[in-house]
């Protein structure tokens, strides 16, 4: 049985999901990190991949961009494969005291997005991370001595012109990373009673006009 974005059989999907947004980077981190990797579904060229990483079943599948594609995926993942956990593996720009290359992870995400109040009877929803899952990932991170960041992120709806204010809004709320997914993810999340996280690669400095290359974002 597959459901109506995922090709795959019930199964076929581990209860631990990397979920970047570009399907071409979920099958850079299956080939290059999972033992026994096999695709086990391409439905829309969404592309996703199990396999096991010392031993532990994972799978790596991509969400496109923005909060209406990773809330689909992510909303049949946990109903629909039992999915426990969603680790979103994806970039996101920056402001103020953050470098091309630094590793944040996102303990809350605000937004411009209407999505979650969607879903909570037009109230603000307090969008974060699953406790458990960001210490988890931040006492690894530790042990492996990778600077990590813990930080606030901001999921807007719009790559292009939004709204033109919003950087000094953001710096006056100590939020320095900008992307498209977090919040919408950690808002399917506690509906489904599942854990997620974002960690986010800084690839973009929206103030002083510095990019990651292409292939950077695909393949680092």
């Amino acid at each position: 049985m597959s459901t109506t974005h995922i090709a795959a059989e019930i199964g076929s999907i581990a209860p631990t999901v990397l979920l970047p947004g570009d399907p071409l980077r979920a099958r850079h981190i299956a080939t290059m990190f999972l033992d026994d990797c096999r695709e086990v579904s391409a439905r829309r060229n969404m592309l996703a991949f199990t396999g096991s990483y010392r031993g532990m079943p994972v799978t790596v599948m991509g969400s496109g961009m923005g909060i209406p594609s990773c809330a689909i995926y992510a909303t049949e993942l946990a109903r629909s494969y039992q999915v426990r956990r969603i680790v979103r593996v994806g970039t996101c720009g920056g402001i103020g005291d953050v470098a091309i290359g630094d590793l944040l992870l996102a303990q809350s995400a605000s937004t411009d997005s209407g999505f979650n109040r969607l879903h909570f009877g037009g109230h603000d929803l307090a969008a974060c991370a699953d406790f458990g899952l960001l210490q988890a990932v931040h006492e690894q991170a530790r042990r492996s001595n990778l600077a990590v960041r813990v930080a606030r992120v901001f999921s807007t709806d719009c790559f292009y012109d939004g709204d033109a204010n919003i950087l000094p809004l953001l710096a006056r709320h100590h939020i320095c990373g900008i992307e498209m997914e977090s919040a919408g993810l950690y808002g399917v999340a506690m509906r489904e009673n599942i854990q997620a996280l974002s960690v986010l690669t800084m690839t973009d400095h929206l103030q002083r006009d510095e990019h990651m290359a292409a292939d950077q974002r695909e393949h680092g």
